[in-house]
């Protein structure tokens, strides 16, 4: 038993000097990003032209409390274009975390509350991303470096 518990540590070793936290974090940024950017990308035409077909999908599949369909149709398309770029980019990540993890929010309660496995996911990307910032690799690392801000996240 002693030899395969060393084999373990070892290789859990190895995984923690190949994975480090930077790393880690850049893959949930661009993983949460894609998918959302993917999806605000579907929504529209061109560049930001939101299609007659989001208008009606949030007139009747996506109907929220409250919020007109059409209001409804421009702020996500553009959250998610806005919020998935900073990810992207690792800059003021923790917003766009927080942006996203709050739409999230909103699809899990009110329009596809049985699909929580697949927003459990996106929260399990964009969660640490809130709580730890976007890592080393990341323009908010720079931005705080540079302004001498210390070793912080924005």
């Amino acid at each position: 038993m002693t030899a395969l518990t060393s084999l373990y540590w070892a290789i859990t070793d190895r995984a923690r000097r190949l994975l480090p936290e930077s790393l880690l974090l850049l893959i949930a940024r661009l993983g949460a990003a894609s998918i959302f950017f993917l999806s605000g990308r579907a929504k529209v035409d061109g560049w930001l032209t939101i299609t007659d077909g989001t208008f009606d999908l949030f007139a009747t599949d996506y109907a929220l409390p409250l919020v007109p369909p059409h209001l409804a149709a421009y702020a996500a398309t553009i959250s998610e274009h806005l919020f998935s770029t900073l990810l992207a980019l690792g800059l003021f990540t923790r917003a766009g975390a927080l942006g996203l993890l709050g739409m999230t929010l909103v699809i899990e309660v009110f329009v596809y509350p049985d699909a929580w496995p697949t927003h459990l996911s996106w929260a399990g990307l964009l969660l640490p991303l809130l709580a730890k910032g976007g890592g080393r690799l990341s323009f908010d690392h720079l931005l705080i470096r540079r302004l001498g801000l210390g070793t912080g996240e924005l």
